[in-house]
C-alpha cells in the first residue's frame, strides 16, 4: 500500500436529532444525503462536505446527561477546512448571522482557526493553513 486512505467520515452521536440535524443543515446550507433508522436501535442523519460525510447519529439508549468535553479521551474536536485567513473571517460574519456563538480567530505559525460548538457542545473549527 503506498499511503494511508484519507478521511471519508465522521460520525456524531447527539442528543435530540430533531434539535441537531436543523442546525447542522443550516451550517452546511445543505440538506441530509442520508436519514434512516440503520438498525432498530440507531437513526443518523448524514450530510456531504467536499469529499467528507458527517453523519449524526441518535441512538435509542439514552444519551448519559454529561455534556461534551475535548478534556476526555476521544474527540477533541471535527475542524473544516478553509482556504485563507481572509474565509475565516468571512465565515465569523456568517456564524454571527446564523446566531451562532464562536470565538475569535486565533493565529498560530501552523494556521488560524475559529472554534465554535454545536447544540451538544461538540467543538467545531474551521481551519486556514498560514499564509
Amino acid at each position: 500500500m503506498d499511503s494511508f486512505p484519507p478521511l471519508n467520515h465522521v460520525a456524531l452521536t447527539v442528543r435530540d436529532l430533531s434539535v441537531s440535524a436543523p442546525w447542522y443543515s443550516t451550517l452546511f446550507d445543505a440538506d441530509p444525503v442520508i436519514d434512516e433508522d440503520t438498525d432498530p436501535d440507531m437513526h443518523h442523519t448524514v450530510y456531504l462536505v467536499g469529499n467528507t460525510l458527517v453523519g449524526l447519529h441518535q441512538h435509542k439508549q439514552p444519551a448519559p446527561v454529561e455534556t461534551f468535553s475535548e478534556f476526555r479521551v476521544g474527540l477533541d474536536h471535527v475542524a473544516f477546512g478553509c482556504a485563507t485567513r481572509d474565509d475565516l473571517e468571512k465565515w465569523s460574519r456568517r456564524l454571527d448571522e446564523l446566531g451562532i456563538d464562536h470565538g475569535d480567530i486565533k493565529d498560530a505559525h501552523y494556521g488560524s482557526g475559529l472554534s465554535f460548538r454545536d447544540p451538544d457542545g461538540i467543538a467545531l473549527e474551521l481551519f486556514a493553513p498560514p499564509g
